[in-house]
């Protein structure tokens, strides 16, 4: 996946070079609802189906700039660098035992996406994303309504336990104004594991349960090419 993403960028940067009169550039900014996917609570199955684990959404931003690099009147490719806040929620209960936690993840995203325009100015858009953690923050809070003296509440930095670099496959639509305005709605599925704790290593300890944390994000932007 790396290589095939350098390969990507050296293509992109260098059909820009010879062929600048083809390329515009512009912003965009947007919301992101933002959660990960995969196989998170079934570790909690030994307390016999009465505790409950659910991973929620959360409302983040993203912003940043594009390069839109037409190839021909159909297709084009959009190389972009975008700052997403990502993340996730947990609620978690047993018994009298409650945990909330709201997970804060900062990317550095660079998406390359290819685009065709069935017709003029709608483009159907898919490409592969590489994304650089810069910060994952974590509040949380513990209440026992049986033990009130153990509740705790607080945040913490938890960048060591997320891994570094994260691989996505980007689809979405968009849609430009002759304005220059441009929409967006796209939505980023992530191919790499987010956990980069280990905790769950230990198969021969871990073999009744899975787990597979993905980052998954639906994304509305609006932009304007210059």
């Amino acid at each position: 996946m790396k290589k095939v993403l350098l390969t990507a960028a050296i293509a992109v940067f260098g059909f820009t070079s010879m062929n600048a009169q083809n390329v515009s550039f512009g912003a965009k900014a947007g919301m992101n609802v933002a959660t990960i996917g995969g196989d998170f609570g079934n570790y909690y199955d030994y307390y016999e189906g009465d505790a409950t684990d659910n991973v929620k959404s959360r409302v983040g931003f993203h912003v940043g700039g594009l390069a839109e690099i037409m190839i021909s009147e159909k297709f084009a490719i959009q190389p972009e660098i975008l700052y997403s806040s990502q993340g996730f929620k947990t609620e978690y209960s047993y018994g009298s035992e409650r945990e909330e936690s709201n997970v804060n993840l900062s990317y550095l995203n660079l998406p390359v996406m290819a685009k065709f325009f069935p017709i003029e100015n709608l483009s159907v858009e898919a490409g592969p994303q590489v994304g650089f953690l810069l910060s994952a923050n974590e509040d949380y809070e513990y209440t026992d309504s049986d033990f009130p003296e153990d509740n705790v509440s607080g945040d913490r930095d938890v960048k060591d336990s997320v891994k570094g670099v994260d691989f996505s496959m980007n689809i979405g639509v968009g849609y430009k104004l002759d304005m220059g305005v441009f929409f967006q709605a796209r939505y980023c599925f992530g191919l790499s594991e987010v956990d980069d704790t280990g905790y769950y290593d230990d198969e021969s300890y871990y073999d009744n349960y899975s787990f597979s944390r993905k980052n998954r994000v639906f994304q509305l932007s609006v932009g304007y090419m210059f």
